[in-house]
């Protein structure tokens, strides 16, 4: 063992709470190992933090010695920012506290925190705060990039319900932002991604949800896509705001209520979700059962928890995963036929497109009010490659880019950060769009030696 590393990880580890891992330790190689199975990367020395004072410990620490230096939260990570080799790791995951103040309609949860964290807490009070769809994302990366789920269309983004935050900035600096302290870094942080610093605790307004809401899946042949879409998307542009319909169209999942002779054949899923009980939506399910002929369907009353919970065993590691991702202000006819034809030749058993519906509350705001400024977006189109072996990459990537690539005339221009994978550095503007020279401005305020730059960066002015 090099001697220089052992000195430097017993200095650092006498002023943590947490643990300093270098490649030698035992449990580096599991701390190393992320969601994302295609990222293989070797940290010079990974901190496993304990609190806001070890974070700050470990960013003083990087900037002092030059390292380069990622932060690691808790969830997906797709484009795999969240480790950088030969530099340090702050690793929040240990991090999860969640505590709610159920008269004020709070939580302030810290930075490694998951969904079902969140979910675990807030609903014990019947509440939630719009976050994502899939209870193992992390809510750091999920709100530092906008942040959107099945509440989004009622409540908004999450972070147009993120009232507060601890950061700590490239100076080592501990400051509490929010309107009125730091308004240009607490507007940066909503949108920005992890440009600015490391979030140690979120504040979110919660709202009344739950513990029961009406949500499941319609499914239907594949080969009902093309008159099953155009229905589907007259309906959600003039949709209530009580009511969000996302389709999927994949491989049939072994799903109980399907027939044994359809699992694995082509699907085109609608994914229903209200938080009002069944009888106040029915009109709107029946609505949706009309768009075709269904292979069979499961929507009810269903804790909110347990389907936020409900799509978790389609993301389970590990496997290598690789996203493209368009934004739609609207779909049209040629934009459905494209879709339909990739869709009609996935790569790999587990690939999947998503329409992921946004619209309601989150497109009341103005672009500028946040850094995410996408708020003409009704869909967010994902379009997620996911396979098992490494002789399979050409295949799933060649597929993948091939169909961004037939759909890009057809999108509204803009992408959501958090779908961006390691290798879309050209999109980076394009997905701040308007905010982006804003940005810069702040970026050079808070970070202007671009210490926070394993993300989706944003060069200082």
């Amino acid at each position: 063992m090099d001697t220089i590393e052992r000195s430097e990880k017993e200095v650092l580890q006498g002023s943590l709470r947490g643990t300093v891992l270098l490649p030698q330790d035992a449990d580096y190689e599991g701390a190393r190992k992320i969601w994302n199975a295609m990222i293989d990367r070797r940290p010079a020395m990974i901190v496993r933090c304990a609190g806001a004072a070890d974070v700050r410990t470990a960013v003083d620490f990087a900037r002092e010695r030059g390292l380069p230096l990622a932060v690691r939260g808790g969830g997906h990570n797709i484009a795999g920012s969240a480790l950088v080799n030969d530099g340090l790791v702050i690793d929040l995951s240990g991090m999860r506290s969640v505590q709610v103040a159920p008269h004020r309609q709070r939580a302030w949860v810290e930075g490694g925190a998951l969904l079902r964290d969140v979910d675990h807490e807030t609903q014990a009070y019947g509440l939630a705060t719009p976050l994502g769809i899939n209870s193992t994302t992390g809510v750091g990366g999920l709100t530092l990039g906008g942040g959107f789920g099945w509440l989004t269309r009622k409540h908004g983004l999450a972070v147009d319900n993120l009232v507060s935050a601890d950061i700590v900035t490239a100076g080592g600096e501990r400051l509490h932002v929010d309107r009125d302290h730091y308004p240009d870094l607490f507007w940066a942080i909503r949108g920005g991604g992890g440009n600015f610093g490391v979030v140690t605790t979120f504040e979110f307004a919660l709202h009344p949800v739950g513990p029961l809401v009406t949500a499941g899946l319609i499914v239907f042949p594949f080969g009902q896509a093309r008159s099953l879409l155009r229905s589907y998307r007259d309906y959600v542009e003039a949709l209530d705001d009580n009511v969000s319909v996302w389709a999927v169209l994949r491989g049939a999942p072994p799903l109980p209520f399907l027939p044994e002779s359809v699992h694995g054949s082509g699907i085109v899923a609608l994914a229903f979700f209200s938080p009002l009980p069944p009888d106040q939506v029915q009109d709107a399910l029946d609505t949706v059962r009309s768009f075709g002929t269904p292979l069979g369907e499961h929507v009810g009353a269903v804790p909110y928890a347990a389907w936020q919970q409900a799509f978790d065993p389609l993301l389970v590691p590990p496997a290598r995963n690789y996203w493209k991702s368009h934004n739609f202000n609207t779909l049209s006819d040629a934009a459905i036929d494209v879709v339909i034809d990739y869709a009609g030749r996935l790569p790999s058993t587990q690939s999947e497109i998503f329409l992921g519906l946004i619209g309601g509350a989150a497109n009341t705001r103005a672009p500028e009010e946040t850094a995410y400024p996408h708020r003409k977006a009704l869909y967010a189109m994902n379009v997620h490659t996911r396979w098992d072996t490494p002789n399979e990459d050409a295949g799933c990537l060649a597929w993948a880019r091939e169909f961004f690539k037939a759909a890009a005339p057809h999108a509204a221009g803009g992408v959501y950060i958090n779908f961006l994978n390691e290798d879309e550095v050209d999109r980076i503007a394009e997905a701040y769009g308007p905010n982006y020279e804003r940005l810069r401005q702040v970026k050079a305020q808070y970070d202007p030696n671009n210490l926070f730059r394993a993300n989706q960066n944003i060069r200082p002015a």
